[in-house]
């Protein structure tokens, strides 16, 4: 069973969100937060495989509710909801260490699965807004000159690993484009990770775009 923690400051929203995941026979809502301060409390003390964390909520928001949550602990996988496609604090939540974006709007069957797919490691970004909220990581830009540098330390296949990555595909579909086993794909994102001092395939995606590895659109 996945275990999920809800944190949303709209008690129908943690409701209704409560009942679409308890009738999937994978996942468990063990618990909920009504803001940021009940949510590091509640993690620490129920240990979710996934958090599903609104972003605006009064007291301590989602931001900074994730980055005290990931500082905590480097495992944790936190999935950021949101009313607003393009959110400023949707791309701070990315690089505080969130692993996921999807917006509220999604069914009840998007939500599951963003649910799965988070809990099992993988990126999570809407479909329908990924191209927008990349164009912003890119025109937010960063420290590119140090970032370029470490792009050297890639091997040729990892580097081409790293592009597919941020284009969304998963490890399978990865494999299945180069013509390699799933097994060597896991290995190269791993090893990926470590050189690029990143912590999830979220992470690997926006320094892809950031460092114009990959452009939006592309």
């Amino acid at each position: 069973m996945i275990k999920v923690l809800i944190v949303d400051d709209q008690v129908m929203v943690r409701e209704g969100f409560s009942v679409l995941l308890n009738a999937m026979p994978d996942i468990e809502v063990v618990g909920e937060a009504v803001n940021g301060r009940d949510a590091v409390h509640k993690v620490a003390a129920l240990r979710p495989d996934v958090v599903l964390m609104d972003i605006r909520m009064p007291e301590v928001n989602g931001l900074e509710a994730t980055r005290e949550i990931v500082a905590a602990d480097a495992d944790a996988k936190v999935l950021v909801l949101t009313t607003f496609d393009l959110d400023e604090y949707v791309y701070q939540a990315l690089r505080a260490g969130a692993s996921g974006f999807l917006l509220k709007d999604a069914s009840a069957g998007q939500l599951a699965d963003g649910v799965r797919i988070v809990a099992a490691g993988e990126a999570l970004l809407a479909p329908t807004v990924t191209k927008r909220l990349i164009s912003e990581f890119s025109r937010l830009g960063g420290p590119r000159s140090a970032a370029q540098e470490r792009i050297g330390e890639l091997t040729e296949r990892e580097t081409e690993v790293l592009v597919l990555v941020a284009q969304g595909l998963s490890n399978g579909e990865i494999a299945a484009h180069l013509v390699v086993a799933e097994s060597t794909i896991k290995t190269h994102v791993s090893r990926i990770l470590v050189k690029l001092g990143l912590r999830d395939r979220t992470q690997a995606a926006v320094f892809a775009y950031e460092t114009r590895l990959v452009t939006p659109g592309l």
